[in-house]
């Protein structure tokens, strides 16, 4: 279980991207329809969508393990590193909304990024306010 709550803000995010990933995995049809796009009943010939929504989904399934991981180790470095990537995703998830090259609902996904790595980045300012240091190296080690 986090300790913090920057590592609480770190495990929420994991745990949802974990879940939308098996949500994608075992139902791609019902996560493009969430995401806006259009879940056809046959794909054309050369159509890989479903083969993109495996490969993305679980990328999504394993980047929520490695967050709850972090989040159960306290390993707040990682959870600094994640706010400006995750912000630099909201970038561009929302520029390709703006620009019409995804659709409006696709939105979410930009703001789900940008909002959590905010919070997460408030949360890591507060602690730091109250004296809680961002280690560079886990505090926990495994020793071979």
């Amino acid at each position: 279980m986090p300790r913090s709550s920057s590592g609480w803000t770190i495990a929420v995010f994991g745990v949802l991207a974990f879940i939308l990933g098996l949500v994608g995995l075992f139902s791609p049809s019902t996560l493009l329809g969430m995401l806006g796009f259009e879940a056809l009943e046959q794909r054309a010939p050369g159509d890989y969508t479903l083969v993109y929504m495996a490969a993305s989904s679980m990328a999504a399934i394993n980047m929520g393990v490695y967050y709850v991981f972090a989040a159960a180790s306290e390993f707040r470095s990682f959870y600094l590193w994640t706010v400006p990537f995750r912000l630099v995703t909201f970038s561009v998830f929302t520029f390709l909304v703006v620009t019409e090259a995804a659709p409006a609902e696709f939105i979410g996904v930009g703001l789900w990024e940008g909002v959590g790595a905010l919070i997460t980045g408030v949360a890591l300012w507060i602690e730091s306010r109250r004296g809680v240091t961002t280690r560079w190296i886990p505090e926990r080690q495994l020793v071979a």
